[in-house]
């Protein structure tokens, strides 16, 4: 799902016009006063409204997991509102964001709302683990399929319980040359006996202790042939994907093929 954060005065009408202007399933998200807080006897509270749209209010879910829950049935997720975000952003005068911004102006009157749709597809995707079993169940070959196996790769904050706290890692590629390279181990690994679809996902820019990094996911005909590729699949995405991790712990920073 390719995302779009937009802050500052009138982030809320550039929202919309974006979001008219892309091909696809569009999720639109953004501030609403008029939710009311949820009751004090559940954690979350849903309604249908009148015009046959959902509200949510509730305190137990983040703005990541809603992302996450997005990620699977929609395309685009354009939001407004949210400056803490670290997302992809277009800032509507001076304030500070965490996420990459890609244009910064006075006035949303500035901005084309069909050059920002353009370059959304030109951005790093918002991937799950659920996205892509998804993606892998709608093969054509998923019929034949007995077994999903994934894995994930996380942040670990500490090796041993005396070592320094990792506080985030940061990683950088070779713009083309890391997807290729995930492309062509993908499309070796679907050439053996039973393997039916094996899917990359490997996140880049600054990701935090305890989140998640990397995700393979293999559809096959059996748990063996699934299990043993999604093995090699990850070994081979560490050992020959160009992909650059600086590590950031409590006491230092550090690239980390520099102590390999």
């Amino acid at each position: 799902m390719q995302t779009l954060s937009i802050v500052g005065s009138g982030a809320a009408e550039l929202r919309d016009a974006v979001a008219a202007t892309l091909d696809g399933r569009v999720a639109t998200v953004g501030r609403a006063e008029s939710v009311d807080d949820a009751p004090d006897d559940a954690d979350g509270r849903f309604e249908l409204t009148e015009g046959g749209d959902w509200a949510a209010a509730g305190g137990d879910r983040s703005f990541a997991d809603l992302l996450d829950d997005l990620a699977a049935d929609y395309e685009y997720a354009v939001i407004s509102g949210f400056s803490k975000l670290r997302l992809p952003t277009v800032v509507i005068g001076d304030e500070d964001v965490p996420g990459d911004v890609l244009r910064r102006v006075d006035d949303a009157g500035e901005l084309d709302p069909a050059d920002l749709a353009a370059e959304l597809d030109e951005l790093d995707p918002h991937v799950t683990l659920e996205s892509l079993v998804h993606e892998a169940k709608q093969s054509p070959l998923a019929e034949r399929s007995g077994a999903i196996a994934t894995f994930t790769g996380r942040v670990r904050a500490k090796d041993s319980p005396d070592d320094s706290r990792t506080t985030h890692l940061k990683f950088e590629k070779y713009e083309g040359v890391a997807a290729e390279r995930m492309a062509e181990i993908a499309s070796e690994l679907e050439a053996r006996e039973g393997v039916f679809e094996v899917l990359f996902h490997h996140r880049t820019g600054v990701v935090v202790d305890g989140e998640d990094i990397v995700f393979v996911v293999v559809l096959a005909g059996h748990r063996r042939e699934a299990f043993r590729t999604v093995e090699d699949g990850i070994d081979r995405l560490k050992d020959e994907v160009p992909l650059f991790k600086k590590e950031t712990t409590e006491d230092e920073e550090f690239w980390v093929h520099d102590r390999a």
